[in-house]
């Protein structure tokens, strides 16, 4: 007698008919612009066009949960993608911002149930940011577009 399988779901990065947000930190904007070209292009490469999209700025990585929230509740949105780019300083300013970000991100995420997905660079330089925003290591905008409409089609179905 076969075995009985599980009920799988996956969500696939099928982009069409998916509307989402991009919320992105002016603060280190020299790479978090790389960052939201990338993710722009991924939307639009797997079937999101960038007029169902809404842009965002917001002054650093620190603001992105405010402006997350406030479009998670307005309802029109499939998926939040949160970008950004905190540089490692010589204070304890760092921790505590990349601490409360993620915080922030997770939170609007679970508590709108909106898919809310974190791109934001904690790097201890310029050098890593740069690899991280379209350099050696890739753009993690366009991981963070893909994560987001995998997740959003993931949340359709279950």
């Amino acid at each position: 007698m076969p075995r009985a399988q599980p009920r799988v779901f996956r969500g696939s990065v099928n982009g069409h008919g998916r509307r989402v947000a991009i919320v992105a930190g002016r603060f280190n904007e020299y790479v978090t612009k790389h960052l939201v070209d990338g993710c722009l292009d991924s939307l639009e490469a797997h079937g999101v066009p960038r007029d169902r999209v809404d842009l965002v700025w917001v002054p650093g990585a620190f603001e992105i949960p405010t402006a997350a929230r406030r479009l998670a509740k307005r309802g029109d949105v499939d998926a939040i993608i949160a970008l950004g780019c905190v540089i490692r300083g010589e204070t304890p300013h760092f921790d505590h911002v990349c601490r409360e970000t993620a915080r922030g991100i997770a939170e609007v995420g679970r508590r709108t149930g909106v898919p809310t997905i974190f791109g934001v660079l904690t790097v201890d330089s310029l050098e890593q940011a740069i690899e991280r925003a379209g350099a050696k290591l890739g753009n993690k905008g366009r991981e963070a577009a893909e994560a987001a409409i995998e997740m959003a089609n993931l949340v359709r179905s279950l």
